[in-house]
């Protein structure tokens, strides 16, 4: 076992190291041998390259990635250090984890405007630039609030596959193997509109605009959360934690929406057609129908919708039904579904979510 020898963290290793008995260590020790003489064990905000050697193939680090100022590019950093397989451990405290231990945020009232002037100063103002320097020259980048998707997300997008993740006393301890290199993603989305990389005409990849319903790279997490839950019955993500609260609401109203009329503007999309879909979803899509929608722009009111064919298994015979009709009469088709699609929302008939 290889420990970094840092003053802060000694101390630190050393009861980590005795408590074999602990939940934390027994969980990490389903996947990682604590004790073996691969294993690089630490509690630092950095990892140098003169730390860790060159045989070592799994690191640990019980420093929370909540006290980090530079997430990304400390994931970036141990993924540099570590081949193909090889294994990572750390841990952070989730938003839900710091509200259990926070007592001020279950008082009625006083604790929603605490949790709302919390989020502000820790989450939002992090977040905005220019402005963002004061927050890290005052804080330096500790103790800030995390969700569980945005660091599970991070670190895919850093070149991770997540092999599990538990929350023992009050922090989530995560399992992850490095796949790939880093996407080195300078541009995440987190303003409250987002624009989603969508198939469009012609196989064309476009942005298309949505009203953010979900963490920061979440988008990342698509995969992981469709091998582990698959899809619900309407078509989503089965209990996709990525979902926020107010984007749970602005889903089942479809308000998430409103913003590909930006897209119809630009001539990317039309208010009718075929739902813009992602390259992973897309690829479970038959050849035949793949070459059908190629040749129409996707739309913000699709099929399914005036159909009332949700789940997974009926959006391809909404979209062959449509694409059929559209051949034949374009307008008329285009005209009948945006009426129906439009009358079953109001009606309740169908939701979003």
């Amino acid at each position: 076992m290889y420990i970094n020898l840092l003053p802060t963290a000694q101390m630190q290793i050393t009861e980590t190291c005795n408590y074999q008995i602990s939940e934390e260590v027994a969980f990490i020790n389903n996947y990682i041998d604590l004790e073996s003489v691969d294993t690089f064990i630490c509690r630092t905000n950095t990892i140098l390259s003169s730390d860790i050697p060159s045989k070592a193939n799994a690191i640990v680090n019980f420093y929370r990635i909540n006290d980090i100022r530079y997430i990304n590019k400390y994931f970036e950093n141990v993924n540099s250090h570590l081949c193909t397989q090889n294994l990572f451990c750390g841990c952070f405290e989730s938003i839900n984890s710091r509200k259990e231990r926070n007592n001020l945020l279950k008082i009625p009232v006083l604790g929603l405007f605490a949790q709302i002037l919390e989020f502000l100063l820790m989450r939002v103002w992090p977040k905005i630039k220019w402005v963002n320097k004061l927050y890290f020259f005052i804080t330096n980048g500790k103790n800030r609030l995390l969700t569980e998707a945005e660091v599970l997300g991070r670190l895919v997008s850093c070149g991770f596959e997540i092999v599990d993740y538990k929350t023992i006393n009050g922090l989530t301890y995560f399992i992850v193997k490095k796949v790939q290199q880093p996407t080195f993603d300078k541009h995440p989305s987190y303003g409250p509109l987002c624009k989603m990389q969508r198939v469009g005409k012609y196989g064309k990849i476009i942005g298309v605009y949505k009203f953010r319903t979900m963490h920061p790279y979440a988008e990342y997490l698509q995969d992981f959360i469709l091998k582990r839950n698959g899809y619900s019955e309407i078509g989503k993500p089965a209990c996709d934690f990525r979902l926020t609260t107010y984007g749970k609401f602005m889903r089942k109203y479809w308000l998430d929406e409103l913003p590909q009329l930006i897209n119809v503007l630009k001539g990317d999309m039309n208010l009718v057609g075929v739902r813009p879909l992602s390259k992973r979803f897309l690829a479970e899509y038959p050849e035949d129908l793949k070459l059908k929608r190629f040749k129409y722009k996707p739309g913000c009111v699709p099929p399914y919708v005036a159909l009332l064919k949700q789940d997974v298994s009926q959006y391809l015979e909404s979209e062959r039904i449509y694409l059929d009709e559209k051949e034949k009469h374009p307008l008329k088709t285009d005209i009948k579904f945006f009426v129906k699609a439009v009358g079953n929302i109001i009606t309740n008939k169908i939701k979003s979510a």
